[in-house]
Formats: C-alpha cells, sequence, structure tokens
C-alpha cells in the first residue's frame, strides 16, 4: 500500500455522501481500498441529530476497514476523532472541518457509530487525490 504523492496529482475529484445508521453498531462512511492508488483529503465531517432527544456519535479512522459504505469494518482498529459526543436534539456537530482536514490512506476507512438507531445523518465532503 502506498498513496500517491500529493505534489503530482493527476486528478483531484471533490465528492459529498450521507449515511443514516440504522442501528447503532460502527460502519464504515467512506472507504479507500487497499492499492486505491489515492488518498482523501477530508475537509468535512458533520453530524446532524433529526430526532427530539439528544443521540451520541463517533466517528473514527479505522485501519484495514475498508469494505462498502454501510459495511461493518472488518480487521484493524478504530482510532476515535470524536467520541461518543452528545449532539443535542434537531442539532449539528462539526466532526471535522478543513481547519481539522484530515488524509485517509488505503487500506483505511473513515467510520461512524450512532448511539441511537436512525438518529444522526452523517455527511462527508472529501477530495479524492490521484
Amino acid at each position: 500500500m502506498s498513496s500517491p504523492n500529493i505534489v503530482n496529482v493527476t486528478s483531484i475529484i471533490g465528492t459529498t455522501t450521507y449515511y443514516v445508521p440504522a442501528g447503532t453498531s460502527a460502519l464504515v462512511l467512506v472507504p479507500n481500498a487497499a492499492s486505491s492508488g489515492t488518498v482523501f483529503k477530508i475537509n468535512q465531517i458533520v453530524v446532524a441529530n433529526t430526532t427530539a432527544s439528544a443521540a451520541n456519535a463517533t466517528v473514527a479512522i479505522y485501519s484495514n476497514g475498508a469494505v462498502a459504505q454501510g459495511s461493518a469494518p472488518s480487521g484493524g482498529a478504530a482510532y476515535p476523532i470524536v467520541s461518543a459526543v452528545s449532539v443535542p436534539a434537531n442539532a449539528s456537530l462539526i466532526a471535522v472541518d478543513k481547519t481539522t482536514a484530515v488524509y485517509l490512506m488505503e487500506g483505511n476507512s473513515i467510520t461512524m457509530t450512532s448511539g441511537t438507531a436512525s438518529a444522526l445523518v452523517f455527511t462527508i465532503s472529501y477530495e479524492v487525490i490521484t
């Protein structure tokens, strides 16, 4: 696994995606497959609570767990960015923004965990750099 030299990129593609976990287990929000030849610059992760009660949110970088979005991560370990942070009713949490951007290397993923099923919307904006 090696990530591209970001000084000599061939493309930067902006992407935004979202997911609403139907359960309370860790799930993949964005995977970067092993040997993809890409690095992802994570610009923003917002967690919105759409319910009338507070719900906890966890966002982590998961090593060796690059499986499809919505799948449980496999192998590796979770390294939390935010851990069990309470998101108030009908409010949002900015877990990552441009001032705290992170790079997602090959073979890793960004995972999400909702403390309450179907309560949180995880939205991520990132650049795929090749």
